[in-house]
């Protein structure tokens, strides 16, 4: 498969250095350490993801995309604590086999990404491996100094909020893997899938919410399992209307065509909205934030004393959707 060795520090030199952007704590990558300056009045803001294919990605899925998708999924726990971005480290352990073809791709596409957010790379490492390609992505952000969101901040009484479209993503990975076709429109396909391959971090929105949210985190292992965190961190409870919960048009005409249920979407994965809380007073400013920025934010119900997450369906009655959202690990397996 190999069009060429790959010299690892070529490739570094060649392809990772000029996504430094000059930037002096990356000192050209040729340290192994970043040196970066703290600034008076600000916390710094550390978050970690790992992508593994097969899990997180398809194993053929075009490599700028691969790239651009470990970017946005750090950049969207960023967002949800308020924080701006600054840098970036990246692990990746490429398969012995990767092309240089492959590898510019991928550059590329970081690359992309990275002027898109207005950051870049200070440091990381590159290793071969015999296994699946495993890429590992630190962000840093800054937040004014004690200001920064978290999810332990929710009051009883708060009303819940959400932004965007929730379900795209795990309808998107079906979508992706061929499993709708024929069964949704092509356009639909297209949508979710790319819904699933390029996650939209609302990185605009997370420093805005700073003075407004209680309590902050982004939905990545689906809505209903990621509330259930805020909750435990907070020790509350949280009641949601499903028929309140936004779904954008392709999926709603999945729902209505049988091909998946309500439920499933709201414990779906991958989708990197923002999950927030506000005072019940708060609507009005909610509201003209969301025109602000051109972004839908959805009131989808409240926070309540007591514990876990208690979903109305849109009969009035329970609907159980509590079992759902994604797991690396269970009990028992």
């Amino acid at each position: 498969m190999a069009d060429a060795p790959v010299d690892e520090f070529a490739l570094i030199a060649d392809l990772f250095v000029p996504l430094t952007g000059g930037h002096p704590a990356a000192r050209g990558l040729r340290d192994d350490a970043a040196f970066l300056a703290a600034l008076p009045g600000t916390d710094t803001v550390l978050t970690v993801d790992a992508m593994v294919a097969g899990v997180h990605f398809l194993p053929d899925d075009p490599p700028d995309l691969i790239a651009r998708k470990l970017v946005r999924v750090n950049l969207s726990d960023l967002a949800a604590k308020g924080a701006e971005p600054v840098a970036l480290l990246l692990a990746a352990a490429f398969p012995r086999d990767v092309t240089a073809a492959w590898l510019r791709a991928f550059a590329a596409g970081l690359g992309e990404d990275l002027t898109s957010f207005g950051t870049v790379l200070i440091g990381g490492d590159t290793v071969a491996t015999p296994g699946p390609l495993t890429l590992s992505l630190t962000a840093i952000g800054r937040v004014a100094a004690g200001q920064g969101l978290a999810r332990s901040g929710a009051s009883v009484g708060d009303d819940l909020w959400v932004s965007g479209t929730i379900g795209d993503g795990a309808l998107g990975l079906r979508a992706a893997q061929g499993d709708l076709d024929g069964r949704l429109a092509p356009d639909d396909i297209a949508f979710l899938a790319d819904r699933y391959r390029l996650p939209r971090p609302r990185v605009t929105l997370g420093p805005r919410l700073i003075g407004l949210a209680g309590a902050s985190m982004d939905v990545s292992d689906g809505l209903i399992q990621d509330l259930g965190h805020l909750c435990r961190a907070s020790g509350v409870g949280a009641r949601i209307e499903a028929g309140r919960v936004p779904l954008s048009e392709a999926a709603g005409r999945a729902v209505d065509s049988g091909l998946v249920t309500l439920a499933s979407l709201l414990s779906g994965g991958d989708d990197y909205e923002v999950l927030f809380t506000a005072p019940p007073g708060a609507v009005t400013d909610v509201q003209a934030l969301a025109a602000a920025l051109g972004l839908p934010l959805t009131r989808i119900g409240a926070i309540v004393a007591g514990t876990g997450v208690v979903t109305i369906g849109p009969d009035g009655e329970p609907l159980d959707a509590a079992q759902g959202g994604w797991r690396h690990f269970r009990a028992g397996s």
